[in-house]
């Protein structure tokens, strides 16, 4: 791929953030159709938040639904970069100007007390690593017009990341059973969403796994602090301003914001 059409890609996907307008797929509109190349795109937008003075707080997995990845003709998940100025706490104001076209999801977050850098992490090494999880929020948003997204368009945009809420109350792994972990997700006193853990590629612990060795061969391995979403454990459900949302598991607790 011609780099000047990675950095021409990657520099629309920044324009389309800061302008809060919805594009056409970057896939055709550059002529990106490989995923080595979409990572390439949103590796450049990492470096350039980097140096604009963000600062990485974890990752985040996309596509651990096996039905989604059929849909899309892949075999494996996505994963995208968290930076600190996403997170927020439970109970916040999420102001929508920040976003485009956001939904959200109910997940679980990890949170890691020790550096995983190695690409053939165990799962041993994987669980002695996680310090607590959490109840998340993802708030996933996309700068492609109507969510028409492909796999690359996807990527490129760093995973359709927006924002992220974690709970308060951090629980230990130490005994649970993380794939029958029960979710209810409530927008507008309603129930919106319903899912389990094994909606996470089988278990959410299968997806951390995934995420630490691919990000040890990325050259971004997972450091102690970092905070992983692991990925959707329901249905998406579409907000705006002046909806509320409540995330209840079944063990781990719960969460809530609201759009303003």
């Amino acid at each position: 791929m011609n780099q000047q059409n990675l950095e021409a890609a990657a520099l629309a996907i920044l324009d389309a953030r800061e302008q809060c307008q919805a594009v056409a797929r970057i896939s055709e509109r550059f002529d990106i159709t490989s995923l080595a190349d979409a990572y390439a795109v949103q590796d450049i937008n990492t470096r350039v938040a980097l140096a604009q003075g963000r600062r990485l707080s974890g990752r985040k997995i996309g596509l651990t639904s096996l039905a989604v990845q059929q849909q899309l003709g892949v075999d494996q998940p996505d994963f995208g970069m968290l930076f600190a100025d996403m997170e927020h706490r439970d109970g916040s104001d999420i102001e929508t100007s920040r976003l485009i076209q956001p939904k959200a999801e109910g997940e679980i977050a990890f949170v890691l007390g020790r550096d995983l850098p190695n690409a053939d992490t165990t799962l041993s090494e994987l669980l002695r690593a996680v310090d607590h999880v959490l109840p998340a929020l993802e708030i996933v948003d996309s700068v492609i017009q109507d969510w028409k997204i492909t796999l690359v368009d996807t990527v490129a945009d760093n995973a359709s990341s927006g924002l992220y809420v974690l709970g308060k109350t951090p629980v230990l792994l130490s005994g649970l059973d993380l794939s029958v972990e029960g979710m209810v997700l409530e927008k507008n006193g309603s129930q919106a969403s319903l899912g389990v853990g094994a909606a996470c590629m089988g278990n959410p612990l299968d997806a951390c796994l995934w995420l630490a060795r691919t990000m040890a061969e990325a050259g971004r391995p997972l450091q102690a602090g970092d905070v992983l979403l692991s990925g959707a454990l329901g249905p998406m459900v579409s907000v705006s301003a002046g909806d509320r949302l409540r995330l209840r598991l079944s063990r781990l607790g719960e969460v809530s914001c609201q759009f303003v």
